[in-house]
């Protein structure tokens, strides 16, 4: 379906803000005069600036453009309580705002119609749903966690054409070329935070951050380690920033030294010795975590997978050949080949050397 030019542009605008508003929805806008004339445009910047339609609003204001009458292409519902910022909708009103063309309803429960209530309220004219689908899968990672209670989660993979991750000594540096983990790194600066676990952390030791020279935000950390194995001098701990660490045994003496190194530990075992993954999701949501980016071995990327947590598959495929190795994901042994994980191709591309490949679970987006 073909939008509307100005919506066309408010989504090009909110893509600008992925990797950049977390937790809150990537938003853009744009405001039209009558006569079709730009006259201001934004998208949602870090969380606790201002969101989209007030930077459409301040950029109308330094240009001299006045916006009384104007219609505002926005991509998603204008808020319409106070957060960290005041209700968007009240800025729109006050501006003279005659007409809003949304393409979603927010699903925050404080918001959920009642930007376009109030808006209809003041005898601005609302329509609603241009745009929509691609509003939506933008921000699939916040609409997951308003309702469904969970992230969005996202397992990245990078294997040969075997399907093997490493080499049976877990040695994996490096299946997949430069251009590879360059895209990588892109997609690690899109989510709120990245997951791995403590097997990864023993065997390569990873900094997980992003090494983009644009990124505008290093995501958060989240460690799987139901022991508390994880060394305080791991590289995990650089660049300082928010590191989680779940666990199922509560150590005083170990919990202690990673407080000490700026570590979150929390604590919550399945009652097998075992962190509860599922758990963990709905706390890691609670926590404002919209899209969870899983790079770790084939241990947990298996429990992961065989629990149902996982939304989304993106692999890279190396062209090589490893026979023996370590695999993608360890779970079953299944019974028959209808009980394999169903997926749907989104995406396959060539990045240098390697594939690309984004693959859906059947039937994890429909909510």
């Amino acid at each position: 379906m073909s939008l509307p030019s100005p919506l066309a542009q408010a989504l090009a605008l909110a893509r600008q803000a992925t990797g950049l508003s977390e937790p809150n929805p990537r938003v853009g806008c744009v405001l039209v005069a009558p006569d079709g004339t730009l006259l201001g445009q934004g998208h949602t910047q870090r969380a606790g600036g201002p969101h989209a339609e007030i930077m459409a609003l301040r950029d109308a204001q330094a240009a001299g453009r006045p916006v009384r009458g104007a219609t505002a292409y926005v991509t998603l519902e204008p808020c319409s309580h106070h957060g960290r910022t005041g209700p968007c909708c009240d800025a729109l009103i006050a501006a003279g705002v005659a007409r809003v063309v949304a393409s979603a309803t927010d699903p925050n429960p404080l918001v959920a119609g009642q930007g376009f209530a109030r808006l209809r309220a003041a005898g601005v004219d609302v329509q609603v749903g241009p745009g929509g689908p691609e509003s939506r899968e933008l921000n699939l990672g916040f609409f997951s966690r308003m309702v469904r209670g969970t992230p969005w989660v996202r397992l990245k993979v990078a294997a040969t054409l075997d399907g093997r991750t490493a080499l049976d000594d877990g040695r994996s540096q490096w299946i997949t070329g430069e251009a590879a983990r360059a895209d990588g790194h892109a997609w690690r600066a899109r989510a709120t935070a990245v997951l791995t676990g403590i097997g990864t952390v023993l065997q390569d030791d990873p900094r997980l951050d992003v090494r983009l020279d644009e990124a505008p935000r290093q995501p958060d950390l989240v460690l799987v380690d139901s022991r508390l194995q994880v060394p305080p001098d791991a590289r995990l701990f650089e660049p300082p920033r928010r590191l989680r660490i779940y666990c199922a045994v509560d150590d005083a003496g170990r919990r202690a030294a990673l407080e000490a190194r700026g570590a979150e530990v929390i604590p919550l075992p399945d009652g097998r010795g075992k962190v509860d993954l599922a758990a963990m999701l709905r706390d890691l949501a609670r926590r404002e975590v919209n899209e969870l980016h899983v790079e770790a071995g084939f241990k947990l990327n298996g429990s992961l997978v065989r629990e149902g947590l996982v939304d989304e598959v993106l692999a890279y495929l190396a062209p090589k050949l490893l026979g023996q190795g370590q695999g993608i994901a360890s779970f079953g042994p299944l019974a028959s080949l209808e009980q394999a994980l169903r997926l749907q191709f989104r995406s396959v591309d060539r990045v240098g050397d390697d594939l690309r490949l984004v693959a859906r679970v059947t039937g994890r987006d429909e909510f």
